[in-house]
């Protein structure tokens, strides 16, 4: 996106093969970005183990954001036109609601939170709810994903 950089380094938990963190650049708090750790542009590209390990993090990662942020609904998604495969776990949030439930409205709502979630508080919320999905994949998952 080249945007601003907000949330460097704020990982929830990373594997062999792929890494979790905070979209970097928008204040949505449980705005996840799964990363590979190899430069693949698409899931037909993955190993088995890479395969094994990805869907075990999404699983994981998406029960953190329910029990942990209480996030009930997530819009998953990736598009293989980029150069690098990061796949986004967008949280559905009620202040949400106004702008529709709709894929379209996934633009809409981050140029909204780039705007108007940038006092101190909505960055402190982010960085709970990293905080807070980190802690409990720890507690959940002592041995890793």
């Amino acid at each position: 996106m080249g945007g601003k950089i907000l949330f460097p380094n704020q990982n929830v938990v990373a594997g062999k093969y792929f890494s979790v963190d905070q979209d970097w650049e928008v204040p949505i708090a449980g705005f996840f970005v799964i990363a590979c750790k190899r430069k693949i542009r698409t899931v037909a590209e993955f190993t088995d183990e890479e395969a094994q390990e990805f869907i075990r993090l999404l699983c994981a990662v998406r029960k953190g954001m329910a029990e942990a942020l209480g996030i009930q609904d997530v819009y998953i998604f990736q598009n293989e036109d980029t150069d690098n495969f990061h796949p986004w776990l967008f949280p559905r949030h009620a202040w949400m609601e106004k702008f529709g439930r709709k894929i379209e409205s996934v633009r809409p709502i981050m140029e909204y939170a780039k705007k108007h979630l940038t006092t101190d508080d909505d960055i402190r919320g982010v960085h709970a709810a990293v905080d807070k999905v980190r802690k409990y994949m720890q507690s959940e998952y002592p041995s890793g994903v």
